[in-house]
């Protein structure tokens, strides 16, 4: 049997970008997890089955803070210009993303036909749910805010979009308390799978796709890395390119849309923001000449130009509780736009993703202790930490897509000890 891998808060964001090791280890002796080797899918293998007759938990999301309600749909798209650059025998590119938007008040609640979209659909979530910290049997994966196939609420005209990009290993949802939020207050928020990087991508008709890259390397000249991050800002780009033929002729190539939602979007104020690898790929998309506005990182390590070239344009680093990351040291000096990097105490790697959220409702059912929690996630209160993430990632988003005010961006304050303003 492999010894432990070691635990989360002891590993830079360049050894977590795959988040395998954190989460092999995070919780490993309150599951009863057999410490094999960390996976580079994102979770923990060799998992036990629970026992007992204790019925699973539950999980729910943080409710949204915003005054919109939520409308969703999922889209596949495939980039015929290129082959999958991580599966040999797969001729087209193929993405899953889906749109979260401000959706018509008076149709949700009068509407049976609108479920609430799940978090994951029921073929990833087998896959998910097989190995790693939220086992089949001890939690049930949680329903979204979002209503499925709602129509979007067109009364204020066009919305800023906002991209989402997930960390190395993980999927669209993974931050998904911080997506509900945006869209509760009035941004459209498009989450992107990227297929054989994401832990598992259900394809329409059941089909999955999982995580299929070969072992990361150490360095930051590892070429799977590298080729992983243009990878992802090849498929951002397709992603845009895909915005910009629904707006021109008002549908997917994947079929009618939602009633109004090709007339929500507003590419003129397009940004972008990412956990861990998902960081790393907004400021490389940005870099590359994406059409972005601004970008955020959360907590994750930078790879390739972007590093030293750096960027024009607004970006907000905002960390761990940690020492900094090398890579931006490197950068901060190249990021010659507005520029802020933030340190958040009482927290970690996985803060930024609804982990932060699941594992205390969880927690007594997988046995973890409030150490075993605090050394995955951090110490900081869980409602607390969801709820500056929030605030500050708001902020910035509404400063530099809506022109607004954000005083909380300006320095330290009482209000918000947590949160240190670093360089």
């Amino acid at each position: 049997m492999s010894s432990p891998a070691p635990t989360p808060h002891r590993l830079s964001r360049r050894h977590v970008v795959s988040a395998g090791a954190a989460l092999a280890a995070g919780l490993a002796t309150g599951l009863a997890v057999t410490a094999a080797p960390a996976a580079a899918s994102g979770r923990a293998p060799g998992a036990a089955r629970p026992t007992g007759t204790e019925p699973p938990v539950r999980l729910v999301l943080p409710r949204p803070t915003g005054r919109h309600p939520i409308g969703t749909v999922a889209l596949h798209l495939s980039d015929r210009s290129r082959r999958d650059p991580w599966v040999a025998d797969q001729p087209v590119r193929e993405l899953m993303v889906q749109f979260w938007y401000p959706a018509r008040e008076a149709a949700v609640p009068s509407r049976p036909d609108l479920p609430r979209a799940p978090w994951m659909t029921a073929e990833a979530a087998k896959v998910f749910q097989k190995t790693g910290v939220l086992l089949d049997g001890y939690v049930t994966l949680p329903v979204t805010h979002g209503r499925t196939g709602a129509p979007a609420d067109t009364r204020a005209g066009r919305r800023p979009v906002i991209l989402f990009s997930h960390g190395h290993g993980q999927h669209r949802a993974s931050s998904m308390t911080l997506v509900e939020d945006l869209v509760s207050h009035g941004y459209v928020v498009v989450t992107i799978d990227h297929t054989y990087d994401a832990g598992q991508v259900e394809f329409p008709g059941g089909r999955v796709a999982a995580y299929a890259m070969p072992p990361l390397g150490e360095g930051d000249d590892d070429p799977v890395i590298l080729k992983a991050v243009d990878v992802r800002v090849a498929d951002t780009r397709f992603v845009v390119e895909e915005l910009s033929r629904i707006v021109r002729f008002r549908r997917s190539g994947a079929g009618p849309l939602p009633h109004g939602l090709a007339d929500l979007l507003d590419l003129s104020a397009l940004a972008m923001f990412g956990h861990s690898l998902g960081g790393a790929t907004a400021a490389s998309a940005m870099a590359s000449g994406v059409p972005l506005r601004a970008g955020v990182d959360l907590d994750g390590s930078l790879f390739g130009p972007v590093v030293d070239s750096g960027l024009r344009k607004p970006f907000l680093l905002m960390s761990e509780d940690a020492d900094t990351d090398p890579s931006w040291v490197r950068v901060w000096p190249h990021l010659r736009g507005w520029r802020r990097r933030l340190r958040m105490t009482g927290t970690r790697h996985f803060s930024y993703t609804d982990y932060e959220s699941f594992l205390p409702q969880a927690a007594a059912r997988l046995g973890a202790t409030d150490e075993q929690v605090a050394e995955f996630i951090g110490p900081l209160d869980s409602v607390r930490s969801t709820d500056i993430q929030r605030r500050f990632l708001r902020a910035f988003f509404d400063l530099h897509l809506r022109d607004r005010p954000a005083r909380i961006l300006e320095g330290p304050s009482a209000r918000y000890p947590e949160v240190r303003f670093v360089g």
